[in-house]
């Protein structure tokens, strides 16, 4: 009879295998496209190994390259584990990994992130979370990934510091589909970079973008987008590129950017009174109430005399708490959808409000909830892109077990973080014994896995 950690320990793993079963049909498919550029006559270990033990370095949070050999293969129930699925004698060292993703092609992992977005859309996962029932939310935005305070390879961006020092950093470029229920899925990836060592000015946030944008549409051509953009992207570039995409979006509008189409806003407002909502809400102990003013078709002509007519949303919102102190805010937004009594709350509430999701649950969860965004998980600039390629993998793989029905039925009072979870499934990794047979059900049985839509 089995005791009660053991039965805890084969749920984690049991959800983990049934989670990529169900969504993606397995890790082997996953990979199936990626190429191994090793000699075949010298390998040890199947690519599909070095891979899922990236990808599992992620999941369990061991936060170094050097958790593979401390972790996994010092544990005899680890190494049957590995010898079950991939037929090798133990765990791969993570210096195999970094030796093998120096050869890897960048693209084809990043191909592996689109794929399973792809396999998430098709079997509409996401088809609750549409804006106005039909568009999915991509909020874009840069971060820093890893910082050097001398020259790590010729692609570095540079920044002088105060004390007059030099910073070395690679930041990336993130598209990622975000939901109001707090998914933050990366759709693809635009590497920050100096590639062009003769260029005056250095690689910057914009000009990844204008790259991204064109692959965005050729991966995702049908996919109905509408981009969550900040300040920066507001620009002609970035509303003609949305128009001949057949993209919409909602760009953040700054009270002290674009003076003339703020002022003629301003007018029209006080012109259409009619062009105005409120709504309040009472969020546990806080009352929210907040106000909503519009205008469609304000004329703006950009920096290169090409004509725009754009509409502009407003949402100023007051929260007052249980002891009667209150806090103002104020929300408004570019965008190219009409705007009307009945879709300013909802393209404001969820839609536009929406793109924080990408610093809180992308890359603050990324760098500070185990993931370690910005540890430099190898020094090789090849290398370093595939093992954050395959972070973004976990951390997809994550969110859908932490959110799924499944982990909630088996742990219904929770684990009090998503890093303890993350941790309970090593231990189960590390010390659960199961024969193949065992192994080979983890996955196996009729189950459905559904997400809180409220």
């Amino acid at each position: 009879m089995p005791d009660e950690d053991s039965i805890c320990q084969y749920h984690h793993l049991s959800i983990l295998f049934k989670t990529v079963e169900h969504f993606f049909n397995g890790f082997d498919n996953l990979f199936a496209h990626v190429q191994d550029p090793r000699n075949p006559k010298l390998i040890t270990y199947p690519l599909n190994s070095l891979l899922f033990t990236g990808i599992l370095m992620y999941l369990c949070r061991f936060g170094t390259r050097s958790g593979i050999a401390d972790l996994l293969r010092d544990s005899v129930r680890s190494r049957s584990k590995f010898h079950i699925l991939f037929a090798v004698e133990n765990a791969p060292h993570g210096d195999t990994l970094n030796y093998c993703f120096k050869k890897l092609s960048v693209s084809d992992i990043q191909e592996s992130v689109c794929r399973m977005m792809e396999m998430l859309l098709r079997k509409k996962v996401l088809y609750a979370y549409r804006l106005l029932g039909h568009y999915y939310m991509v909020a874009i935005d840069a971060t820093g990934v890893v910082t050097f305070h001398e020259r790590h390879c010729d692609h570095c961006l540079t920044r002088k510091l105060s004390n007059g020092l030099t910073l070395y950093y690679h930041p990336v470029l993130e598209a990622k589909l975000v939901t109001a229920n707090g998914f933050c899925f990366s759709l693809m990836t635009e590497f920050i970079e100096n590639t062009d060592l003769s260029a005056n000015k250095q690689d910057c946030e914009l000009k990844a973008f204008y790259r991204l944008a064109p692959r965005l549409k050729e991966r995702f051509p049908r996919l109905p987008i509408c981009l969550l953009l900040d300040g920066l992207y507001a620009g002609g570039p970035t509303f003609r590129l949305c128009e001949e995409y057949h993209w919409k979006y909602m760009v953040t509008l700054k009270d002290d950017h674009f003076s003339l189409l703020n002022k003629e806003f301003d007018t029209l407002c006080k012109l259409n009174p009619e062009n105005r909502t409120q709504l309040t809400i009472f969020q546990g102990k806080e009352n929210v109430e907040q106000a909503f003013r519009w205008a469609n078709d304000l004329y703006h002509q950009d920096s290169n005399h090409h004509e725009h007519h754009l509409n502009v949303l407003e949402c100023r919102q007051k929260i007052t708490d249980d002891k009667n102190v209150s806090t103002f805010n104020k929300f408004k937004w570019i965008t190219n959808f009409k705007l009307d009594n009945k879709r300013a709350i909802t393209l404001s509430n969820s839609g536009g409000r929406i793109r924080w999701k990408i610093e809180n649950e992308g890359f603050n969860d990324q760098k500070n909830g185990g993931f370690e965004l910005e540890h430099p998980y190898s020094e090789h600039e090849n290398a370093r892109k595939i093992f954050y390629l395959l972070l973004q993998m976990a951390h997809t793989i994550s969110q859908l077990i932490e959110k799924g029905s499944l982990f909630k039925k088996a742990f219904p009072n929770g684990l009090g973080s998503e890093y303890n979870a993350a941790k309970a499934l090593l231990e189960a990794w590390r010390n659960l014994r199961l024969v193949p047979q065992a192994f080979a059900t983890l996955a196996e049985g009729r189950f459905q896995i559904r997400f809180d839509t409220s």
